[in-house]
């Protein structure tokens, strides 16, 4: 199955969805300048298991790639997803600090 993300500024998220137009899943962002903060990703149960999430993330690593943003990966699911996709380390910024 096919899904086409799409910038939904006024919402403040990414959405995906399939060949119908379904809304298949979700990434929420927040915007400071050139810093995007993806903070949440979710897909409805009906489309778990068939790509969303990858999809997904990749879309938004390659839409904050090409606007030349920095990321904060909050979303645990993002973070996840770029542990293993290497090529985005050089637009995304992570802390070691611990906050107490």
């Amino acid at each position: 199955m096919q899904f086409t993300v799409t910038d939904v500024p006024e919402r403040e998220r990414f959405e995906a969805r399939d060949e119908a137009g379904t809304l298949a899943g979700v990434v929420t962002y927040q915007l400071t300048g050139s810093i995007i903060a993806y903070t949440h990703t979710k897909v409805d149960p009906e489309f778990e298991g068939q790509g969303v999430g990858s999809t997904l993330a990749r879309a938004v690593m390659e839409d904050a790639r090409t606007r030349g943003r920095t990321v904060v990966p909050i979303c645990p699911f993002l973070d996840g997803w770029l542990g293993k996709h290497p090529e985005y380390e050089k637009i995304v910024v992570r802390s070691t600090r611990k906050i107490k």
